[in-house]
């Protein structure tokens, strides 16, 4: 049987698919990360909530109507699982109320250890929160004599619908949350959900109180005897952003807070009965003061001691955007323990208005409002909450905000990208912390590594791990490992040690965590010598073999050709500003701190990106240059990869390939039929020949293998017009350069986005006629596009078939008519009575 070309191809499609996500799997496991995908999981989906039993390595998920079980270290074993859903009679109650019949499932929001060898589990069940207990031995929830799920109400324990913020801390064996507490989710509460009925105590209903608010975060800060002289009581936190209103503005201003309340806090006698009587709560100020810049969203904060063991050396990493900027921007900011203290013991801010101007603020009663029960109001008399004065109890419930804010300066911000998840490592402890590494989850399944020293902000890694449709939304460190997931994923990789970075590059720009460069075993290796004087990073850079410096990049020369559409990377972790040199023509346009270029005559010559160092503190930025690159122009060749809008001499090629192939086609086709027809005695053309089908891509691969090692960032191409949630609305393809971390580019492109899908064209086939899709470049590409021109490699040409009927018929009668109907078939092309359009390519972007 001889098989056509066209069905020979569709054949190595699925297979040239398939190569990248192989190539993928296989640097991940050489670097004992695993990441389990959805078929892992069977089809339980929407991952929300993780708790980890770190004792046993068992990794509790909650999802939509299950809850499972993974043992983190044998993750290849199968998930253990519990099915918990809704009645169908109640979830069509739940549709009837105007609900969607998505959100009317029952979505786990909580999980939390009770210390008695249960997990406390509660789901929004239809938006009717329920509460069951999780039996750890045995892995199955407590039923009821009539074998049903033991269940209590989850109102003011978990939210009513799935996708309202929420967060909870268990202190003590009682829980503490913050979520809303009706079924239209109008109102909020900051409570305590469990214990004996009269210390289940709430926020009042004030907008004094909480106006609006998107609640991010929480954390149980307990006192230990040796650092507690005092008796101080314990306290917990609770960060959220909510609409201030303490500013005269005509648009709601959205602020970030932390609120505190007290552990024995158990209401009023007579003024706030059953209500907080330590609620106290301050404005959180990420900021870069020399340009203004404020970051007033809080979207999640990670709590770590400094030193282990020392609660007062607490640190609240968060992670921010801004409610001004149009385009995506994060930045984090890191604030003590100690200055939110101070900001809480300071002065109230007065609320209360007349109608003309502020009035004068009240006299601060005593005992202080608001404090924790401590020795010192015990021997006072004040044993309880329920022996303060009324003066006491109204002044704090009329002022529960503080006049100070605690303020930072940012310690990174990234413009063009959306952290959603933060988890931070540190180098060593207390005095000698050398410094921290922040582990960063984006919206787009990706994992960004930055290392933070002293004032100096570096990206060493991105790490691709899901589908840019699965944003990372839950990060766990444990054992040296990063326990990533998404709604439908989750990833173990690697998080700490100097073997994480295996280039000489990338171990440079962790020197000042106390990593050093092994010339002869050729990895990355644990130092505890320190660092000599002046710039560690850009001293350790010199020793590679590229001569680059953090401040001194090597020029990386681009051959390139007229018409392509480059994006040049200069990364930027500060909120100061990036500024290019490049040759004196318009046909630029700078993409937060990168820059596009349109490649013309007057556009060649040698581009410098500059950004300015900013670190908390530095009022007085320097100038640092952080990427550069020189652009030659390279002649047309048929084995390039380089597509343009209007070259005539490439359509050319274009066409002749096409030609050529479609030529050859039917001269195989011919003689096929020729034999067939001989053998059948004049029987028809079957109707699965080449000629009579549709859909039929001779697509030629062009990628260039990948080396799955490199340490470079993982980057790829992506389109200048494409929205950040996939969705591409250019027809220019664009080539996509990236650097690593702040010093020269050291250029790589991820060959998968780790399932298997293809990054430089659609593998599937398509019927809209002829195409002519660009290849995304990386400068590795661009580097060596000579050679493999000497080596002749095939163009990427999509074609389709056209109708084919009359095709048939001209088979029958020889060559002649074949070609005569070709010809009036190319002529019915628009294609050739216009420039060329670009296919459209599926991509995963950065």
């Amino acid at each position: 049987m001889i098989m056509s070309p066209g069905g020979a191809m569709l054949i190595l499609l699925p297979v040239l698919c398939l190569l990248p996500g192989a190539s993928r799997a296989a640097t991940l496991a050489g670097l004992g990360d695993t990441i389990l995908g959805p078929e892992k999981f069977e089809g339980i989906a929407n991952f929300s909530t993780f708790l980890l039993d770190r004792s046993s390595g068992m990794l509790f998920l909650g999802s939509r109507d299950a809850i499972l079980a993974v043992d983190t270290y044998k993750l290849n074993q199968k998930p253990q699982k519990i099915i918990w859903d809704v009645p169908e009679e109640k979830r069509r109650s739940c549709v009837a109320k105007g609900k969607t019949e998505v959100d009317c499932n029952n979505y786990i929001r909580l999980l939390e250890f009770l210390g008695d060898g249960r997990v406390y589990v509660c789901g929004t069940y239809a938006f009717d929160p329920q509460c069951a207990f999780l039996e750890l031995a045995s892995f199955t929830l407590e039923k009821t004599e009539d074998g049903g799920v033991k269940m209590e109400t989850g109102k003011g324990k978990c939210p009513f619908e799935p996708s309202q913020h929420y967060t909870a801390v268990m202190a003590g064996g009682t829980l503490y949350t913050a979520a809303t507490s009706n079924f239209l989710g109008t109102l909020f509460d900051i409570s305590r959900a469990t214990g004996p009925e009269q210390e289940r105590i709430r926020t009042e209903r004030s907008i004094n109180w909480l106006s609006d608010p998107e609640f991010v975060s929480s954390a149980f800060i307990e006192q230990t005897p040796d650092s507690n002289p005092t008796g101080d009581d314990d306290k917990i936190y609770f960060f959220f952003t909510e609409v201030a209103k303490e500013y005269d503005l005509y648009t709601k201003v959205k602020v970030p807070r932390v609120a505190r309340v007290c552990k024995s806090d158990v209401g009023g006698m007579k003024t706030l009965q059953r209500r907080w009587t330590t609620f106290l709560k301050a404005e959180l100020v990420c900021e870069d003061k020399p340009s203004g810049q404020r970051y007033n969203i809080l979207t999640d904060v990670f709590t770590t001691q400094h030193t282990p063991g020392d609660p007062s050396s607490t640190h609240f990493y968060g992670l921010f955007t801004s409610q001004w900027e149009r385009e995506e921007l994060s930045a984090v900011c890191v604030f003590s323990l100690s200055d939110i203290s101070k900001v809480l013991d300071g002065p109230f801010k007065e609320l209360k208005k007349t109608c003309e101007n502020w009035i004068n603020p009240e006299p601060v009663p005593t005992p202080r409002p608001g404090q924790c029960l401590n020795h010192a109001l015990k021997a006072e008399g004040y044993e309880s909450s329920l022996k303060l004065p009324d003066k006491v109890l109204t002044f704090v419930r009329d002022h529960p905000l503080m006049e100070n804010s605690v303020t930072a300066a940012p310690l990174l911000v990234r413009k063009g990208i959306t952290y959603t998840k933060l988890a931070v490592t540190q180098t060593g402890t207390g005095e000698e912390l050398k410094g921290a590494v922040l582990h960063l989850g984006t919206d787009r399944g990706e994992l960004h590594r930055v290392a933070v020293v002293g004032q100096n902000t570096t990206l060493l890694q991105e790490v691709a791990l899901f589908t840019s449709q699965e944003p990372v939304n839950n990060i766990l460190l444990h054992q040296g490992k990063a326990l990533v997931g998404s709604p439908l994923s989750l990833a173990s990789v690697q998080a700490e040690g100097c073997a994480l970075y295996p280039s000489c590059q990338v171990c440079a720009r962790a020197r000042g965590l106390g990593c050093v460069w092994s010339t002869v075993e050729e990895v990355c290796r644990p130092t505890t010598a320190n660092p000599g004087p002046g710039d560690i990073v850009d001293d350790a850079l010199r020793k590679c073999d590229n001569e680059d410096g953090r401040c001194n990049p090597a020029i990386r020369e681009l051959r390139v050709s007229i018409g392509l559409r480059l994006l040049l990377p200069c990364t930027q972790l500060s909120p100061r500003p990036c500024s290019w040199e490049h040759p004196p023509h318009r046909h630029t346009r700078q993409h937060n701190s990168d820059l596009e270029v349109t490649v013309t005559d007057d556009s060649l010559g040698r581009y410098v990106c500059t950004c300015q160092e900013a670190g908390p503190g530095i009022r007085d930025p320097t100038p640092c240059r952080r990427a550069a690159y020189q652009l030659s122009l390279e002649g047309p060749s048929i084995g390039g990869t380089i597509a343009t809008a209007g070259g005539r001499h490439v359509l050319a090629i274009y066409i002749l390939f096409f030609c050529g192939g479609l030529v050859f086609g039917i001269c195989l086709l011919y003689f096929a039929t020729r034999r067939r027809s001989i053998g059948h005695k004049g029987n028809h053309l079957p109707d699965n020949s080449l000629s009579s089908e549709k859909g039929r891509d001779l697509l030629g691969s062009s990628a260039t293998p990948q080396s799955p090692s490199s340490a470079s960032l993982l980057s790829e191409g992506f389109r200048l017009t494409e929205k950040r949630n996939g969705t591409a609305t250019s027809n220019t393809s664009t080539t996509l350069l990236s650097n690593n971390g702040n010093g020269g580019a050291v250029i790589h492109n991820k060959p998968s986005n780790g399932h298997g899908n293809s990054l430089y064209a659609n593998c599937n086939t398509s019927n809209s006629g002829l195409k002519f899709t660009s290849e995304i470049l990386t400068a590795n590409l661009l580097d060596g596009r000579t050679e493999e021109r000497k080596r002749g490699r095939p163009k990427r040409i999509e074609r389709e078939s056209g109708d084919g009927g009359e095709a048939d018929d001209g088979l029958e009668d020889g060559m002649g008519d074949a070609m005569k109907g070709l010809v009036e078939d190319l002529a019915s092309f628009p294609m050739f009575k216009s420039p060329a359009p670009l296919a459209q390519c599926e991509e995963s972007s950065i």
